[in-house]
């Protein structure tokens, strides 16, 4: 009986040990800023966002989680010019708030691999939403801020484009 209650002790604090070494779970907040890309760029140039995340730690290398923010493009000003007429038009920012489920893979310590896939809630007048997914590659600055570059699509009827760089905050 007492090689079994010591077998049990053992497993369950070996359980507890590996459990301890595997958790990342967290809360990051941070910003996001980057550069309006394709069919878009020219009526809007500057993305400017709020990102949130909160990740659970399922493995060592493998945490998944939920993804929500904020994300703003500047429209910018344009004339037209054609024969004696000359048009200026100012667009409108374009607004999102991603509701996503995240993955992030650390092929190593420090570095990361992982995206965002959802639906991204269109703000602004006219704007439906659509199909959102964000390929992300991160590195650790120190203990608790990450920078990370990546490729933000949100798509419906159009589809907006913006390459970004972050920095987020763990908590």
């Amino acid at each position: 009986m007492k090689n079994q209650i010591l077998v049990i002790f053992t497993i369950f604090l070996a359980a507890f040990h590996s459990y301890g070494q595997v958790d990342r779970t967290n809360f990051r907040a941070g910003l996001t800023g980057g550069l309006v890309l394709g069919d878009f760029s020219e009526a809007y140039s500057l993305n400017l966002g709020l990102e949130v995340q909160h990740l659970w730690g399922i493995s060592r290398e493998i945490d998944v989680g939920l993804a929500t923010g904020f994300f703003n493009a500047f429209g910018e000003k344009q004339t037209f010019s054609e024969g004696g007429l000359t048009v200026e038009t100012q667009f409108d920012n374009v607004q999102y708030i991603p509701v996503a489920g995240a993955i992030r893979i650390y092929p190593t310590t420090g570095f990361k691999l992982g995206g965002d896939v959802g639906y991204a809630i269109g703000i602004n007048e006219g704007n439906e939403g659509g199909f959102y997914f964000r390929p992300v590659v991160g590195v650790d600055i120190n203990g608790v801020t990450e920078l990370n570059v990546s490729y933000a699509n949100f798509g419906g009827d159009t589809v907006f484009s913006s390459a970004l760089v972050g920095l987020l905050f763990l908590f």
